[in-house]
């Protein structure tokens, strides 16, 4: 992950490497750049490029959530191939875009089934047919409208759509025995979103969808997240889901009231903090503000 290669460089440039042995270094060096990392009851997460991957590796079979691009999308087929021999039974996606669905093509003749909400796979589609991408696509095979659930041996996964929010297909990913959920890109934990208006994405709905997700999980539920600003911190709690929906109304709270005070467009867009929003970092605050004026001036 970054944080791996940035101390990397950092002990380069400080030339602190003379204490590590030739073997040692070598050893240091080998690692891999990706974080494949286990969580409680067979459950783990992956990151190396693009939304952070869950996944199920049980006695019985194993079960994927998102798959990043290609390239990572192997590195993780092989460390799952090297816990177990069981088979690849689903691959889940928690919404379309190519940080998440890329790597499914990896998955082809590996997975058994992969499944996503419905309007995910008409995304998908769409947008392979508009980057003229229709070859590099691994299709969900089952589709759902409001929840969906499957077993994976002794886990049971349930997949819950509760509106438009980040795009009109995002879910959220339950395993219910683990009592672990993947938010996709439902939570960008302290980071500046991304709000695809152009595929039915809702700031209003938003905030809903998080409302009704802190009903449905509990004070124990470990929540693994899209991104974050921080990549160490892809997991959390539903704390974290709290401040998010803060985010969003406070967002919503800002541009509305920008936009009855007559302020245009781009008075609005030379903003570069939100009041009341103190947590939030990175670029991409006049992504926020753009998908923000163009829904409430609607």
């Amino acid at each position: 992950m970054k944080r791996r290669h940035f101390l990397r460089n950092t002990a380069l440039a400080a030339g602190s490497l003379s204490l590590l042995s030739k073997s040692s270094f070598a050893s240091w060096l080998a690692e891999p750049a990706y974080q494949f990392k286990p969580l409680r009851n067979n459950v783990g997460i992956f990151a190396e490029q693009g939304g952070t991957i869950a996944w199920l590796s049980n006695k019985e079979g194993i079960a994927v959530v998102d798959a990043e691009f290609p390239e990572p999308a192997t590195h993780l087929i092989a460390e799952l191939k090297k816990q177990s021999e069981k088979p690849f039974e689903w691959l889940i996606n928690t919404h379309h875009h190519g940080d998440h669905t890329g790597g499914n093509i990896s998955f082809k003749g590996i997975a058994q089934h992969v499944a996503a909400h419905a309007n995910s796979l008409t995304n998908q589609k769409n947008t392979a047919v508009q980057q003229k991408k229709e070859d590099q696509q691994l299709y969900p095979d089952t589709t759902y409208t409001t929840k969906w659930k499957a077993k994976v041996g002794d886990e049971s996964i349930q997949a819950h759509y509760f509106g438009a929010g980040h795009t009109n297909g995002d879910s959220f990913i339950h395993f219910e025995h683990a009592n672990i959920v993947h938010t996709g890109d439902l939570v960008f934990n302290r980071r500046y979103p991304y709000i695809d208006r152009t595929a039915g994405a809702s700031v209003k709905s938003w905030v809903q969808v998080l409302a009704k997700a802190q009903k449905e999980f509990n004070k124990d539920t470990l929540f693994v997240f899209g991104h974050a600003f921080d990549p160490e911190k892809v997991t959390g709690t539903i704390a974290d889901l709290k401040a998010m929906q803060n985010y969003m109304e406070r967002l919503i709270d800002f541009v509305g009231g920008a936009i009855k005070a007559g302020k245009t467009k781009e008075e609005i867009l030379t903003a570069k903090a939100i009041p009341g929003v103190t947590e939030w970092q990175g670029d991409g605050i006049e992504r926020s503000l753009t998908a923000a004026y163009e829904e409430l001036s609607a």
